[in-house]
């Protein structure tokens, strides 16, 4: 019997095993070249996506974006979808970001002309807290309570929210300062719960520095985008100034001016972005410097988290998020 021509050693049947695996490789080369043309039909998307995946699972950053930040995020604010990661689920401190939570339960749960009382919860706790002005006897609006929270990062007007709201969480006007806090922090995580925060704990509604009070960048991330559902709360971070009206207690009024620390907003800063529209920034020496922004362009809004940055890089590491999540955003839009 002849024996079939082969390769010396390949036995009897091998240029049959030859020839389909040729052809099982034409097969492989002929799907990866329609997945690739698929990808340049979609700007590559699909290859962008992968990386972006790939990246947030290794607690990386996505390819061309380099940040100071120890912890980022950049979501979607429509769909909240992530469109760029780094380290986004590692515990950090939140710092006065926490006061995007406070304003956000203060918005819910009061009326924006309910008038509050200051007590003495508005004297510091830390002599270098950074503070709205407020004093004990005054009374003031929710609405501009909240401002005074949020623009200037107020720490006296965040313990007075929550002194105001534990108080009446507890259905007691006269609680104690103190516990009146506790009962607050206690609505602080039932509402970033119920938002989709699943790492957090918050114990201060200023975001003074507490082991026990922290949060993630994805909490963060969805916290802010909870906050900025509500058409007070985005009115009320979009501002680059405002004007509060505070009565004494012998009746008379006064104005209180009130600057947005955040430098994104403000159009002769440097770290003016075109398109923000807020929302918060935080510093403690334990968290470093934070900020949680937001953009919009054409029709496309997203939020930004930056987590333990440093004073020279917070801004440039929301700019790049910002950039790079509005990219991603619009481009999905066109296919």
């Amino acid at each position: 019997m002849r024996k079939t021509a082969g390769n010396p050693g390949t036995p009897q049947g091998g240029g049959k095993k030859l020839r389909k695996a040729r052809i099982a490789l034409r097969g492989c080369l002929g799907i990866a070249f329609v997945i690739l043309l698929i990808a340049a039909a979609n700007g590559e998307k699909l290859v962008t996506t992968a990386k972006n995946v790939f990246a947030s699972r290794a607690g990386g950053g996505a390819p061309g974006i380099a940040l100071q930040a120890d912890r980022a995020i950049v979501i979607d604010a429509a769909t909240g979808d992530v469109l760029f990661a780094k380290n986004d689920r590692k515990r950090a401190y939140p710092a006065s970001t926490t006061k995007i939570l406070t304003a956000l339960i203060a918005l819910e749960q009061g009326r924006p002309d309910e008038l509050v009382t200051i007590g003495a919860e508005a004297n510091p706790e830390d002599p270098e807290e950074s503070r709205a002005g407020l004093r004990q006897g005054q009374r003031i609006k929710l609405y501009d309570l909240v401002e005074a929270a949020l623009l200037p990062s107020g720490n006296d007007a965040a313990r007075s929210i929550a002194v105001h709201f534990g108080r009446k969480a507890a259905g007691d006007p006269r609680l104690d300062i103190a516990e009146a806090q506790r009962r607050f922090a206690g609505l602080m995580n039932e509402r970033a719960k119920k938002a989709g925060a699943s790492d957090s704990h918050f114990v201060t509604a200023s975001g003074l520095h507490d082991p026990r009070h922290y949060t993630t960048a994805r909490d963060m991330a969805v916290i802010a985008r909870a906050a900025m559902d509500n058409k007070l709360f985005r009115q009320a971070v979009q501002a680059t100034d405002y004007a509060a009206t505070v009565a004494n207690g012998s009746g008379g009024a006064a104005k209180l001016p009130l600057a947005n620390t955040n430098q994104l907003l403000q159009p002769g800063s440097a770290n003016y972005f075109e398109g923000a529209t807020g929302i918060k920034t935080g510093f403690t020496d334990e968290a470093g410097y934070c900020l949680v922004s937001s953009a919009a362009s054409a029709g496309k809004r997203v939020i930004a988290v930056v987590l333990h940055s440093t004073s020279k890089d917070v801004y440039p590491d929301a700019r790049k998020l910002l950039e790079y999540g509005l990219g991603e955003a619009n481009g999905a839009a066109k296919h």
